[in-house]
């Protein structure tokens, strides 16, 4: 198993070809023949990275969660709700990672993302499909402050290494003046910044320091979000 300079797991070439085949074989009795294929070369190494990023995290906000367990922690479950779903595949063939606000509740709450899949790994921050209370704050907080938001949106260190994605609006959002500046902005159902990665940056042993470096790039955005629904950075 590949081992950083702490003696800890770390994602490899293993994780994604692990991934690779989950793709290929999603179903139960594949994943219950390669487990410890899965619990060697996805698991440990995704929570020897949430571990990694506790004392990394806190120097960018110590309100945001990195909490190493297996169940209820910052690792997203493999296993997929498929109850309600047309695809009845059971597993997801990504590993997703989410640093929460410590007042958050689930993944509709402001945080920090890592995204591991083949050919499309990326680190996110932000909040993705706010509930209509929170959305409706976040746009009255860029209404109300327009400057606040463009410092933040238009930061340097941000806009070198994220992209502002995520769903929008065909037009105005109720409620919002039409003649209101960053419309576009306003227009946004997700305030989510994403960065690719390429397979081979998540694989280095240097890479918490890597994510954490891109991730301190978008503390202005964070700080902007977590104000607007009054929450402490």
């Amino acid at each position: 198993m590949p081992r950083t300079a702490a003696g800890t797991a770390r994602f490899s070439a293993a994780t994604f070809q692990f991934l690779t085949e989950l793709a290929a074989h999603n179903d139960r009795a594949w994943f219950a023949a390669n487990k410890e294929r899965y619990e060697q070369h996805v698991l440990a190494p995704a929570l020897a990275f949430i571990e990694a990023m506790g004392p990394r995290l806190a120097k960018i906000s110590k309100h945001f969660v990195a909490s190493p367990k297996r169940t209820g922690g910052s690792l997203i479950r493999i296993y997929r709700d498929t109850r309600f779903a047309r695809d009845k595949s059971p597993y997801k063939t990504n590993v997703g990672i989410q640093f929460r606000h410590e007042r958050g509740r689930d993944v509709h709450a402001p945080g920090f993302y890592l995204h591991v899949e083949p050919g499309t790994c990326f680190l996110g921050a932000g909040i993705w499909h706010p509930e209509p209370p929170e959305l409706a704050a976040i746009r009255r907080e860029i209404v109300e402050h327009p400057k606040a938001w463009q410092r933040a949106r238009d930061h340097a260190r941000l806009r070198r290494h994220f992209t502002l994605g995520g769903a929008t609006l065909a037009n105005a959002p109720r409620g919002v003046p039409a003649d209101a500046p960053h419309m576009t902005d306003l227009k946004r159902k997700d305030f989510i910044a994403s960065c690719a990665l390429t397979d081979r940056t998540v694989v280095r042993p240097a890479f918490a320091d890597e994510a954490a470096a891109k991730l301190a790039a978008a503390r202005g955005l964070m700080a902007f979000l977590c104000g607007a629904l009054d929450l402490p950075y």
